[in-house]
């Protein structure tokens, strides 16, 4: 299963990524990565992961390669970004910044990283371009459908979101350690500004989570739910 990624500039120059949605850590890929993706290189606070198994960060192999392809073009230069999912096809002339968010998200949510892996499910049902309501939506109904199985096959279900806040608060310390990674290497703001937008949308969830919710309340309840 693999999500198809194609970004045209306007000379017609294409750049082209597959992504496997279920892989393992390549020791022999990350052996040929840049220094930058070295495990103890800006290495996230809350890394489980130790040296002695992971020489080099596994998300930070899998992204080097986008991040050197784009690296010194500016973010708001304008792309033509195609995805094919394995249910259906998108295509949009966006800034190259929304690109690089919307394809450094589904590398970083696959990657061999246990704390960003658990942004797996949303990956699996990927959207491409998701606007901050769209992100907030799918993060809560994921959850909320996680804690329904939880409920149905007899442990502890949390229907307020607790887990949901501090499961970003993790996300955003990697977030972090990611754009100073990122800040280190790059010449140019593309990246930087795919990884900023990235995050906010991350830590909205972690500082804001009822403001979030109530800006999407009117998209989940019907007028007779709102009155009820």
């Amino acid at each position: 299963m693999a999500i198809d990624y194609r970004i045209t500039l306007d000379d017609a120059h294409e750049f082209s990524y597959r992504i496997e949605l279920d892989r393992e850590y390549d020791a022999q890929a990350a052996s040929l990565a840049p220094k930058w993706t070295r495990l103890e290189y800006q290495q996230c606070s809350n890394c489980p992961l130790s040296k002695d198994d992971f020489s080099h960060c596994p998300a930070a192999v899998d992204l080097h390669r986008v991040i050197e392809d784009f690296h010194g073009l500016p973010a708001f230069k304008k792309v033509v970004v195609w995805v094919r999912t394995p249910e259906r096809e998108y295509s949009k002339q966006v800034g190259l910044e929304e690109g690089l968010r919307s394809l450094l998200g589904v590398i970083m949510a696959t990657s061999a990283c246990p704390m960003l892996g658990r942004l797996k499910p949303m990956a699996h049902n990927h959207l491409p371009f998701a606007s901050n309501h769209e992100f907030a939506l799918r993060a809560v109904s994921l959850y909320l459908t996680q804690q329904y199985f939880n409920f149905r096959e007899g442990r502890p279900a949390d229907w307020e979101l607790k887990g949901l806040v501090a499961q970003f608060q993790q996300l955003q310390l990697v977030n972090q350690a990611f754009w100073q990674r990122i800040h280190d290497t790059c010449e140019g703001d593309s990246n930087l500004k795919a990884f900023l937008t990235f995050f906010s949308m991350s830590s909205s969830m972690t500082y804001s989570l009822q403001t979030q919710l109530q800006k999407i309340r009117p998209l989940v309840m019907s007028s007779g739910d709102a009155l009820g």
